[in-house]
């Protein structure tokens, strides 16, 4: 297997839309920079996303081909609230109106270069397999692809370079669940591995949110959805999974830390991934 990097997706607004990119650089928190660089909060400091508010799943955010602006739009609305285009990432004092605007109480938006990641200490970026996206919409016949890429919200998609040179090679993709190989035994131990020129430790498996629970489009539940999720995860973890890792099965991808050394290095689509 040659696992390949086959998708780099920022989201610059933290619990919003992401944006699909040929390359990202390592930001000085050692995640993607721009990515989650802007969160909302309310005014007695706690996180306005969409872990606590369904209502954030309403906004639409298109932005432009370098990022420099994002347009906010909620279609729909029956307050008809006008969409607006904010220069990012430098116009967080203005976009807070608008959003203050849309969820009737006072937001403030901040700005932070090393970007607001939801792992304090394995804040790198995230990577998950083609293969376990896929994984789940078998487990939801009603998802799509990228229904569950939204989901889930991962950074970084990986697949064999056979499956992404050949599309009609069904069997060429990595196995689902190939990511779980990248963390070890307990919290002490890490597995190094590399991707282009960006070296990485793998930290955990990633727990979820209630975010996955909800349609990307309209923040409407899926019945049942984290039961099955769990129920399923546990029936199909593979045998290079450390099991021990699993305190609960509502875990999907992997967390990674970057050292300081690789502030400033590029991911590319293509690059590969390479283990000791």
């Amino acid at each position: 297997m040659l696992p390949w990097l086959t998708g780099v997706r920022l989201h610059p607004i933290k619990s919003l839309e992401p944006v699909s990119v040929h390359e990202a650089r390592i930001g000085p928190g050692g995640g993607l920079e721009h990515d989650r660089a802007w969160a909302l909060f309310s005014v007695d400091g706690r996180w306005v996303n969409g872990k606590r508010t369904a209502a954030m799943h309403l906004i639409r955010a298109t932005y432009a081909p370098d990022l420099s602006f994002v347009t906010l739009a909620v279609p729909g609305d029956r307050r008809n609230i006008p969409a607006r285009s904010f220069p990012f990432p430098g116009g967080a004092e203005d976009a807070a109106e608008w959003f203050s605007v849309y969820f009737e109480q006072q937001i403030f938006v901040r700005h932070a270069p090393e970007g607001f990641p939801d792992d304090a200490i394995a804040n790198g970026p995230t990577i998950i397999s083609t293969a376990s996206l896929q994984a789940v919409c078998e487990w939801f016949p009603d998802l799509t692809l990228d229904s569950a890429r939204q989901r889930f919200r991962t950074t970084l998609e990986i697949d064999n370079a056979d499956a992404v040179t050949n599309a009609a090679n069904a069997d060429g993709h990595l196995p689902a669940f190939w990511e779980d190989q990248l963390y070890g035994e307990d919290e002490r131990s890490v597995v190094r591995f590399r991707i282009g020129e960006v070296n990485f430790e793998g930290s955990n498996p990633c727990a979820r949110c209630p975010v996955p629970t909800r349609d990307t489009q309209t923040g409407a539940d899926l019945a049942g959805f984290q039961k099955r999720f769990i129920d399923m995860r546990r029936e199909t973890l593979p045998p290079w999974a450390p099991a021990a890792r699993f305190d609960h099965f509502y875990r999907l991808a992997v967390n990674t830390r970057v050292a300081p050394p690789e502030v400033g290095k590029l991911l590319r689509l293509g690059d590969r991934l390479q283990l000791p």
